[in-house]
């Protein structure tokens, strides 16, 4: 999982519900710095077992190059409600027609689409089911099909343990099995130890988001020759090193897609935390390329 230094928003943004068509999401939503000129509008979707808060370090200097953005809580993620027991309810296009609303709901259509990981893969779906919402898509450490074979044994387990345990219960035993300095974001750099924070996110996850995402993230079909027939912009975006999906599987989809293809040095699965500064400037750079059309 992404571990944000802080789950507290940046001066300036404000946490609260957006509602939308289907239902009410949990949203951080930071405007375009003071006296800055605005250029357009992400929306910023995270990963399996993650949250809005993963974003927190991109606000502030997305916002200084004249971007507002909009990180969701998923159905059934963190502070976002879901049914605990449905799974139903998190099939991959019931996601992604969530994602619709939410672009329409931000009210500045059209928006850059990114998303991490299992976001990259809901932010797919709802591209192809409908790209006019959205200026540009940008795929972080987010590949072509399912996750590599380490990462889906690590899946199994966690599903495993879901049929068996409470929440409560998984979190400890995932606890148990993390080195130490794996449990927080702080260490060396004297950076905050947040494992209460990220206990309380993984506690606000329904189970059965957890279960049917982690099913999808384990047998995603390959749907690059769909998405590169759509006409949009692409960015495919990560780490250096990536046991999630290796890197020639990243650099071979940029290429099918006729991507920009950007890797972040000092960053691993997740370069919004590891290397936020790069990142955003990245990602700024591409949508500087790629305005939005208003009107």
């Amino acid at each position: 999982m992404s571990r944000p230094a802080t789950f507290v928003p940046p001066a300036g943004a404000r946490a609260y519900s957006l509602r939308t068509a289907r239902g009410e999401f949990a949203v951080v939503d930071a405007p375009v710095a003071d006296g800055v000129e605005p250029k357009g509008v992400a929306l910023l979707l995270p990963g399996f077992t993650g949250s809005k808060e993963d974003f927190n370090p991109l606000h502030v200097p997305l916002a200084e190059r004249g971007y507002r953005t909009v990180a969701v809580d998923g159905r059934g993620q963190f502070e976002t409600d879901g049914p605990e027991h449905d799974e139903s309810a998190y099939a991959q296009e019931a996601l992604a027609r969530d994602v619709l609303a939410q672009a329409a709901a931000v009210g500045a259509a059209p928006v850059h689409l990114l998303g991490h990981s299992l976001g990259g893969q809901v932010s797919r779906a709802a591209v192809l089911l409908d790209h006019s919402p959205f200026a540009s898509l940008t795929l972080m450490a987010s590949g072509p099909a399912q996750i590599s074979a380490s990462q889906r044994q690590r899946v199994k387990l966690l599903r495993d343990a879901l049929a068996v345990m409470t929440m409560a219960e998984v979190w400890d035993a995932i606890q148990a099995m993390e080195a130490p300095e794996e449990t927080a974001t702080g260490g060396l750099d004297g950076g905050l130890d947040n494992r209460a924070d990220l206990r309380r996110r993984w506690m606000g996850n329904k189970p059965a988001q957890l279960l049917a995402t982690g099913r999808q993230l384990c047998s995603e079909p390959d749907r690059v020759a769909e998405l590169a027939a759509v006409p949009l912009p692409f960015h495919v975006l990560s780490g250096a090193l990536d046991d999630t999906w290796p890197l020639d599987l990243l650099d071979d989809m940029a290429v099918r897609l006729a991507a920009r293809r950007t890797v972040v040095e000092g960053a691993e699965h997740s370069p919004n935390t590891d290397q936020p500064l790069s990142t955003a400037r990245a990602l700024a750079d591409f949508w500087d390329a790629h305005p939005a059309a208003t009107g």
